[in-house]
């Protein structure tokens, strides 16, 4: 099988906690969640919601977003 790696781009996230207002998530009935393209994801306490390179949203847990993220401190050129 072939192998593949991610290409090196900049993406914005938001950490996710209670009371925490970010674009694309909407609670109902004390859920979280978020409509991507692949349907509806459910946000969880802690989670990142990522906006991609093409503008949607998805989530995605800490532990994996520290596994696979970097922040950066310089400005970046888009």
């Amino acid at each position: 099988m072939a192998k593949y790696r991610k290409k090196p781009i900049v993406i914005e996230a938001e950490q996710w906690f209670p009371g925490v207002n970010i674009d694309g998530v909407i609670t109902e009935n004390g859920k979280p969640r978020i409509t991507t393209w692949e349907g509806t994801m459910f946000v969880s306490r802690g989670d990142w919601v990522i906006t991609g390179v093409n503008g949607e949203k998805y989530s995605c847990k800490d532990e994996i977003f520290k596994k696979t993220h970097d922040p950066i401190d310089e400005p970046v050129e888009e």
